[in-house]
């Protein structure tokens, strides 16, 4: 399974790193010459979260951005025993 946002779609995406000589022309230098390109890869910041999809639980990879929006909607905890209210005035 790919590291992929569930909400935003959100996945590696890829770029270069330029590498610069010289120096700037407003310190006085005759400008920066690019030296050199190299691969590398821009990653999201993904968090694999226990989330309800259709009323059931299930772990998905959600990105930060997601959980700070309020996309996510997180299920409860087990330890959580939910009655009906009449059970619950009984007991």
């Amino acid at each position: 399974m790919p590291h992929v946002c569930h909400y935003t779609g959100r996945k590696t995406r890829i770029g270069r790193q330029c590498t610069y000589r010289g120096k700037a022309k407003y310190l006085g230098g005759v400008g920066i010459k690019i030296t050199g390109r190299s691969a590398r890869k821009f990653k999201p910041n993904l968090q694999k979260v226990r989330v309800l999809i259709d009323g059931k639980p299930a772990r998905v990879w959600a990105s930060a951005k997601a959980l700070k929006t309020g996309l996510v909607t997180k299920r409860v905890a087990r330890r959580f025993v939910y009655r009906k209210p009449s059970e619950a005035a009984a007991a």
